[in-house]
């Protein structure tokens, strides 16, 4: 249903400060990096990582259900869920083997594997941050399959922090890293002008109407 004059038409509807503002969120979005979420018991820790996702760029998140179902509380998202792409898998498997296929490699995020800790982790590729449930961290299928691990340095008695803290923690400083970097992170013009048509929407009150009456003249 996607058209540049569609959009062009339903963009009329947005004030021109909406339509800044998509156009400066998208230029600092990010499909190079994303972050996956298995299993998190806790609903309000899944949508404050997702909430996390969209302030720091991260434009794709992937979510797996296999054993707490739908995890996605909107009131802690905080109507991110209507910028940040969900994508729901029922296995953990499902979620790596097409994370694989769109040529990611899979970082554990976890405590128990000092290989990488984050101010020394090297950001060079396609990445998906793996992040697991907050008793029982990551599962066996994730630990072996990683590509690599990283952990975010200790200081006190703690041993681990809440999921969505730590997810903060590593987003705010690979974003970061990644923006000041030579690599080709930034979505692609098709990606941007599909989120532009998305966005805007999402930013319009009886959209399906407007665009049953754009199409039928």
């Amino acid at each position: 249903m996607f058209s540049h004059d569609l959009l062009a038409y339903l963009e009329d509807f947005l004030t021109q400060e909406r339509k800044e503002r998509f156009k400066t969120v998208l230029s600092k979005r990010t499909n190079f990096l994303t972050v996956a979420i298995e299993d998190v018991y806790q609903l309000h820790n899944t949508s404050a990582v997702i909430r996390s996702c969209d302030a720091f760029g991260i434009q794709t998140v992937h979510v797996v259900e296999d054993r707490f179902g739908k995890r996605l509380d909107k009131n802690i998202a905080m109507g991110a869920e209507q910028w940040v792409d969900v994508e729901r898998y029922q296995t953990t498997a499902a979620c790596i083997d097409r994370l694989k296929a769109d040529g990611y490699q899979i970082v554990a995020t976890t405590p128990h594997d000092e290989s990488n800790k984050l101010p020394d982790f090297k950001l060079t590729t396609k990445t998906a941050l793996f992040f697991g449930t907050e008793k029982e961290g990551l599962s066996p299928e994730v630990l072996g399959r990683a590509d690599a691990f990283l952990t975010i340095p200790m200081a006190g008695f703690s041993e681990s922090l809440n999921i969505s803290v730590a997810a903060s923690i590593i987003l705010q400083d690979l974003t970061q890293r990644l923006r000041n970097s030579n690599l080709e992170w930034q979505l692609s013009e098709k990606e941007i002008v599909t989120k532009r048509f998305d966005w805007t929407k999402n930013s319009i009150k009886n959209v399906e109407g407007i665009m049953a009456r754009y199409l039928a003249d």
